[in-house]
């Protein structure tokens, strides 16, 4: 009842709307999305990439035919030529719809308050790849976005995973957004983008000092993949860092358009 009532007041006073599609919120207090636009979340379904997490139409398929007992695994095109840094990458859902306005709101509207309902999602979609890891490590901004825009949204995201969190890596270089770059510039904007921060040179150090050395899981957290292309180029430091093993989760997937 005294729920009903404070947001009954809020309604009245502040007239707040959805930040995803305008609507008038029923239940301000519950958070700045209303009910429809997280129904409208757009789910990945299979098939989809083993590794990667694209979804896929004509996957090719690695393993045995001859042996029942070999596991069949699809495989987009793009992972069976390039061989990707990270073992599994998954995706809350579609980079379209409510989740995209939602993303937006979250990201340069400033409404980091949605940064709990979506790592629900994202801890939803991801189990598997949470399953087992030591920490979450978020994909960093340079010092100077981070500062104009005032918070780090995979940060803020990672924070609400239930995993350590270790801010193992740092942008050093300070190329443009990737939203809005072909594939090919993307590829080349992270080159050489990102270093090993001074707690991810602690915390592989203290791995190694162990007797016997323990192995790493861990598993890089970012709002949006499209190409990949920034997990990849982080995935690959901590890789040459010796860390034994980086998964990918992000909330959304830019679902590629045409398959091979």
């Amino acid at each position: 009842m005294l729920a009903f009532a404070a947001n009954h007041l809020v309604r009245l006073f502040l007239e707040p709307v959805c930040c995803a599609c305008s609507t008038p919120l029923d239940r301000p207090l519950a958070g700045p999305v209303c009910d429809a636009c997280w129904r409208a979340v757009p789910r990945l379904t299979p098939p989809w990439c083993d590794r990667c997490g694209d979804v896929i139409a004509s996957p090719e398929r690695e393993g045995s035919p001859e042996s029942p007992a070999s596991p069949t695994v699809l495989i987009c095109a793009r992972c069976l030529h390039t061989r990707p840094v990270l073992s599994i990458a998954r995706s809350a859902g579609r980079y379209d719809g409510s989740l995209r306005r939602i993303i937006h709101a979250f990201k340069y509207d400033g409404h980091r308050a949605l940064a709990a309902p979506l790592a629900r999602l994202v801890r939803e979609a991801g189990a598997d790849v949470l399953a087992g890891a030591d920490a979450v490590v978020p994909v960093p901004l340079h010092p100077w976005r981070a500062l104009r825009r005032g918070f780090n949204q995979a940060d803020d995201l990672a924070r609400h995973l239930g995993l350590p969190v270790f801010r193992a890596l740092r942008r050093v270089g300070r190329g443009p957004p990737q939203a809005g770059l072909s594939a090919s510039n993307r590829h080349l904007n992270v080159q050489h983008a990102f270093a090993l921060s001074r707690q991810g040179r602690r915390v592989l150090r203290e791995s190694r000092n162990n007797s016997p050395p323990r192995p790493l899981t861990l598993v890089l957290i970012d709002d949006v993949m499209t190409t990949g292309e920034t997990m990849e180029g982080c995935g690959k430091v901590l890789a040459e860092a010796g860390v034994s093993c980086v998964r990918g989760l992000t909330i959304a997937r830019a679902v590629a358009r045409r398959h091979r």
